[in-house]
């Protein structure tokens, strides 16, 4: 099967779609913005966090996590991401990379690891939602090799 010109086009502005709402929920959490963050997720999501609980289900919940994690978190400028990769068919999309906080001391532990982050997205209509979002930090055990590159 051949992709046409206005099927590319269509996967290019989908791409640069899913890259802005990326970029939009790093600024919303860089910003501590509640409302802003929230508005990035669909009524539905279901979350992978690094800490407890397991999953979250549904904006309720997502909503209760990301409203006693914030006051909590460091003062970050910015979020430096690698890698990031976007696969779209149609509605769906899955985009994942890796990031770090910046603008912290460099001795600061959250300046030192990296997170691994996966986001499944659809489109609903024109929008962007976040349906699923899986956030990680690798494991290095004793001998194992270093986690703290990308």
């Amino acid at each position: 099967m051949t992709t046409t010109a206005l099927e590319t086009i269509s996967q290019t502005q989908a791409e640069a779609q899913i890259r802005h709402l990326i970029d939009d929920h790093i600024s919303a959490i860089c910003a501590k913005n509640l409302d802003q963050i929230m508005a990035h997720y669909a009524p539905e999501i279901v979350i992978f966090d690094m800490k407890p609980p397991l999953a979250l289900r549904g904006i309720d919940d997502c909503h209760t996590m990301w409203a006693t994690s914030l006051p909590y978190m460091p003062t970050i400028s910015g979020m430096e991401t690698q890698s990031v990769s976007i696969t779209i068919s149609n509605d769906l999309a899955l985009a994942h990379w890796v990031a770090r906080f910046a603008g912290l001391e460099p001795n600061h532990p959250a300046a030192q690891m990296w997170l691994r982050i996966t986001s499944g997205c659809q489109r609903q209509g024109e929008q962007w939602q976040i349906i699923h979002e899986h956030v990680s930090v690798p494991f290095a055990h004793s001998n194992s090799a270093d986690c703290t590159n990308a």
